[in-house]
């Protein structure tokens, strides 16, 4: 079943998630005050309204209490920003996704119902300082406190090896969840099949352990 998902303020990143989830196949509702940015996307999105989000009223039209979930990507604003995100509260959306622009932002988001909280850049800023760090971990996902889903390139002993024969979940405390080769991510990787020079790896992994993944 496709997931509805409606996306407050068009800007460069709401923009960005909006055509993203479309392109996923979700049917997107998107949200601006700025008629020009509403237009941009009206034959692209399922639907794409101009409304403010400090006007109860027009945004009492939208219905969107059957919504999955909702992301506010509004930081111009922090009465719009706080004014939407408690509208889809109320409204019963039951995941609230919301863009901050800084630390006392993203505490007053979560405060009034915002179950996750980003501020792009500072967590862009954090990847760039990892990849500079870990010179072959390629991405990186926080799990949990503990645990990391990563991207690595492949070690050059590890070449024409199977995954079998480096019993990684023994030897280094790695589970191999996928494999990319070619652009293609490959799950359940087969574990008599030789590595090769252009692959990489997509591994759990305990974060007291990264850097052993890291420096071999």
């Amino acid at each position: 079943m496709k997931k509805s998902i409606v996306v407050f303020g068009l800007g460069q990143y709401g923009k960005s998630i909006a055509l993203e989830l479309t392109n996923a196949g979700a049917d997107v509702l998107a949200v601006d005050n700025n008629k020009e940015r509403v237009n941009e996307l009206s034959d692209i999105v399922t639907c794409s309204v101009i409304a403010d989000a400090c006007d109860t009223e027009s945004m009492q039209t939208l219905g969107i209490s059957n919504m999955d979930a909702a992301v506010v990507a509004i930081t111009q604003s922090l009465d719009a920003s706080i004014m939407a995100t408690i509208f889809c509260k109320d409204a019963g959306v039951p995941y609230i996704f919301a863009k901050a622009k800084d630390t006392i932002h993203t505490k007053i988001l979560y405060k009034v119902g915002a179950d996750k909280v980003v501020i792009p850049e500072h967590e862009s800023g954090i990847r760039a300082a990892r990849q500079l760090l870990t010179g072959n971990i390629l991405d990186f996902v926080e799990l949990s406190d503990t645990i990391r889903m990563i991207e690595i390139t492949i070690r050059p002993e590890w070449i024409g090896q199977t995954l079998r024969e480096l019993n990684l979940r023994q030897k280094e405390n790695i589970n191999v969840v996928a494999i990319r080769s070619h652009g293609e991510i490959l799950v359940n990787p087969n574990p008599d099949h030789a590595l090769e020079a252009d692959i990489t790896l997509l591994i759990i992994v305990n974060q007291k352990d990264i850097q052993k993944v890291i420096n071999g």
